[in-house]
């Protein structure tokens, strides 16, 4: 709005005297309009709050209470802010708008089907498992769907036993769904919500890693060199089917559904491989294939690639869609590169990815340099050159797709410059790292001088670490990923579990970690008379590649001079730093060891017995060893009882992942089994961990609510989390 439309109005002569004595009323006025400004807002806004599409945040919860929304409370209250994230997922505005219609359709399968992903993001499949029970069959009314045992010739219905998808009758199941303890299915009045939690993130046309160990004709559909479970490419909305099949989930690819008969041989199917499907190849000097294009599917076998033994024939390429491998017939190697497109599994948009991400835009005038394939620069390198050459104060250097990086860099920034290198939206570039010269380190080297920052922003680095140098005012890391031993070996495993991803020596920056994973971080930074270096690291993975391994600490296990800040974040390893002024929502799976007590506060954390820590508040098992002791006390049990109690509740609580290795869909992801006091310990009754701000136990309460509310009567409904 214009500040001066109430000034304007004033007849001429009375502005005039104003700007004679300096326009004092003007100034008034202005402070007036920017008031009335806000009143004329609020009032126009009264008419949108009447409709859910349209209405603020903190209307949704008002509208929800005039037609019977109920919102669900039981995963815990929502946070201090009127209007937070937690509130967005205990009462969402699309759950709102629907429960007229849902109401309508109360009792239908379908309606099933859409609820989870309305009400908790999670896409699904209702199963009725009355019709996966066993029958006799009626002569006059004959069911072949249903009643038939297994047959032992079909192996896509054993693939296919205990998913979502099972078609094989079983007997029947006394037990309930909703069971805390030993759920069952197959009951007549049980009805089971199949959800996929893992998000699918799209891989494109980037390099496949050639595994020369093996053979020159064997590739990995990873760039990291690591066995990867291929995704079907979905959509992430409810679907129109009433049922929906594999193709409509976010589901890994299994080998028989990727198999298609075309003239009595197997193929890749046309559901899953081609241009804007699931899984395309393209080679350059093969055979006699386009490399503009995707290798027909018709040249593509699908095989189980586990040892690498399979041989296929000449023109065809073998693909394992289970394990992300590819194959080419001996001696028939491509002359140039191979590219892939492909999908794979995470829990959520953290590390180097194509998924979206907010930009963070500079202050002032900023010079953009483009690198990728048609851009202006091709290397990384060259865009560098050319930045150094200009030298303006502020600079990005934005790579536009997805390839790989083969550079040796040496970042070096002058006073008062700022630098970022960031990937384009929808792009996940990879620098990998070589062993370029035998006599010195290879590493990614950063040097900067007083007042300059340094930005790494949607990168995934491998094969070495970064090393940071010099009087730079900032470092920082956001959605980047620095791979947990510098390599991977095909079952994740990583190949320098001693090497840090990140060196920090002699430096003064404040280095920030935002949503990204990295290995340990080593700092050699001198103590005489400067102050800690400033270390914040949110809602990140710390990985060590070794619960032994210090994730953070100086050379040979020292005290690191840092003063730490972690939030929402996982530390696999040991963490040795001079001082934590903040931790929260976080799990520490090895030891701290922290030189200054008396400053800073962990709260709301796992912190391992024996750690040396500021005050904690409301830790684990800290919590627990109260109730435990204050039990003792009041039954007056012995000593050795007590000693027992304590090795069992401490056992407990200890966190559970489904995997510690960077590279697998369930990196560190909670296991279901995990106690309650993780799952649900954060300060705002989410989980501890990096995944907190997914509010999962959140969504799951919320779901199980509208089940009960939508369900048939009789009837019992449970969510099943298919991965």
């Amino acid at each position: 709005m214009n500040p001066d439309r109430l000034y304007n109005l004033l007849p001429v002569v009375y502005r005039q005297r104003d700007i004679e004595q300096g326009s004092p009323f003007q100034m008034l006025l202005r402070v007036i309009a920017e008031q009335v400004d806000l009143v004329e807002g609020d009032i126009g806004q009264l008419y949108e709050n009447w409709f859910i599409e349209t209405c603020a945040d903190w209307v949704v919860p008002y509208i929800g209470d005039l037609i019977g929304y109920r919102p669900v409370r039981s995963a815990g209250e929502a946070a201090d802010e009127p209007v937070g994230p937690v509130d967005k997922i205990l009462a969402p505005r699309r759950d709102v708008a629907n429960t007229v219609g849902y109401r309508r359709r109360k009792g239908t399968l379908a309606l099933l089907n859409e609820l989870s992903l309305a009400t908790a993001g999670w896409p699904a499949r209702a199963v009725e498992f009355d019709r996966c029970i066993g029958l006799s069959q009626n002569l006059q009314h004959l069911r072949k769907a249903r009643g038939r045992i297994v047959n032992l010739r079909d192996v896509g219905d054993l693939d296919l036993l205990g998913s979502a998808f099972d078609a094989v009758s079983h007997t029947v199941d006394v037990r309930s769904p909703n069971s805390p303890n030993s759920p069952g299915k197959y009951n007549i009045a049980s009805v089971g919500l199949f959800v996929w939690r893992s998000r699918v993130y799209e891989a494109t046309h980037t390099l496949a890693y050639c595994v020369e160990e093996e053979a020159d004709h064997c590739y990995t559909f990873s760039i990291l060199g690591n066995d990867t479970p291929l995704y079907t490419r979905h959509a992430r909305r409810a679907s129109s089917r009433l049922t929906p099949r594999e193709l409509d989930l976010p589901t890994p690819i299994r080998r028989r559904a990727f198999a298609e008969r075309i003239d009595g041989e197997w193929r890749a199917s046309e559901k899953y491989y081609g241009p804007d499907k699931s899984i395309a190849i393209w080679a350059s000097g093969w055979a006699d294939v386009d490399p503009n294009q995707p290798i027909p599917r018709e040249r593509i076998i699908p095989a189980n690639l586990s040892e690498w033994k399979y041989r296929p024939k000449s023109g065809h390429v073998a693909v394992d869609p289970e394990l992300g491998r590819i194959t080419f017939p001996p001696g028939q190697e491509p002359d140039g590169d191979v590219w892939t497109s492909y999908y794979y599994a995470f829990s959520a948009d953290i590390g180097g990815g194509e998924y979206s991400r907010p930009v963070v835009v500079p202050a002032g005038h900023t010079s953009i340099y483009f690198v990728g394939s048609g851009q202006d620069f091709p290397k990384i390198r060259a865009a560098y050159n050319k930045w150094r050459e200009e030298k303006p104060a502020r600079a990005i250097i934005e790579i536009s797709d997805s390839g790989v990086y083969e550079e040796e860099l040496h970042l070096e920034l002058d006073e008062n410059q700022s630098l970022e290198v960031r990937a384009a939206e929808g792009a996940r570039p990879v620098i990998r790292v070589a062993d370029w010269r035998a006599g010195r380190p290879d590493a990614i080297r950063v040097v900067g001088a007083s007042g300059s920052s340094l930005t790494l922003d949607g990168i995934l680095v491998t094969g070495r670490g970064i090393e940071v140098k010099g009087t730079l005012d900032e470092f920082t890391l956001r959605h980047c990923t620095l791979v947990p031993g510098w390599a991977l070996q095909h079952d994740c495993s990583p190949r320098r579990t001693n090497e840090p991803s990140l060196a920090l020596s002699n430096t003064s920056a404040r280095v920030r970690i935002e949503h990204s994973v990295i290995g340990a971080i080593q700092m050699s930074v001198n103590s005489d008379g400067t102050d800690p270096l400033s270390l914040q690291i949110s809602d990140s993975i710390i990985d060590a590649t070794n619960l032994e391994t210090p994730a953070l600490s100086a050379p040979e296990r020292e005290i690191a001079w840092a003063t730490l800040t972690l939030q929402r974040s996982t530390v696999l390893g040991d963490i040795h730093a001079h001082a934590v002024t903040l931790a929260e929502n976080t799990i520490f799976m090895g030891q701290i060891k922290v030189a200054r007590r008396q400053v800073g506060c962990v709260r709301f954390c796992y912190v391992p017995h024996g750690s040396r820590t500021p005050k904690r508040f409301h830790c684990q098992p800290d919590v627990v060893d109260e109730a435990v002791r204050e039990r003792a006390r009041l039954e007056q049990l012995p000593p050795e009882e007590l000693k027992a109690l304590l090795r069992v509740e401490q056992f407990r609580v200890t966190p559970a992942f489904l995997s510690t290795r960077y590279g697998s869909p369930n990196y560190c992801r909670l296991s279901d089994g995990c106690a309650p006091e993780i799952k649900v310990g954060a300060s705002d009754r989410s989980e501890l961990g990096v995944f907190h701000d997914l509010y999962q136990p959140q969504r799951e309460a919320n779901l199980r609510a509208r089940l009960e509310e939508f369900v048939p009567a009789g009837v019992d409904a449970g969510i099943i989390f298919a991965n």
